[in-house]
């Protein structure tokens, strides 16, 4: 089976009841030809890089999903380019790369590991900041110690 995602773009003023029907219609689509979806990611709402019909922001949608011929992408691109709702789309084919790609980011792979190593920085940093934190303290100790001493010998 081939793989492929299908991105579009969807306009910010319609309501969360617009949203799930416009959804489940391009779903259904995909799904009334043969295709198998694998996976729907709802991005949400994200700022365009330029207006795009006096819009300055978007609700992205990706819907990856497999097909044995692929003859499904010219029925869908023909909806999402008929229905004005839809800003902007981007159909793509997906290589054994892209897969697997889309299948670590599913898992949790990939961007979890620069979260750890900032988390990992962050500790110690905590560390290295008590440790002075204390060396601070036993200095301050000893100090006060040597002048009560020193208090002492006065008397």
């Amino acid at each position: 089976m081939r793989n492929y995602e299908v991105t579009y773009i969807v306009d910010p003023v319609l309501s969360d009841g617009e949203l799930k029907s416009i959804s489940e219609m391009y779903q259904g689509l995909i799904k009334t030809e043969g295709s198998k979806i694998v996976n729907v990611d709802k991005m949400g709402l994200k700022q365009l890089a330029y207006q795009i019909n006096k819009r300055t922001t978007g609700i992205y949608e990706c819907i990856e999903f497999q097909n044995e011929t692929g003859e499904v992408i010219n029925k869908l691109e023909l909806a999402l380019r008929r229905d004005e709702r839809i800003m902007r789309f981007l159909t793509v084919s997906l290589d054994k790369f892209g897969v697997k790609y889309n299948e670590d980011k599913r898992n949790g792979l990939i961007g979890k590991k620069r979260k750890d190593d900032e988390a990992a920085k962050e500790a110690e940093e905590a560390k290295k900041a008590l440790a002075k934190d204390e060396a601070r303290a036993a200095t301050a100790a000893t100090e006060s110690a040597a002048v009560a001493e020193a208090k002492k010998e006065e008397e």
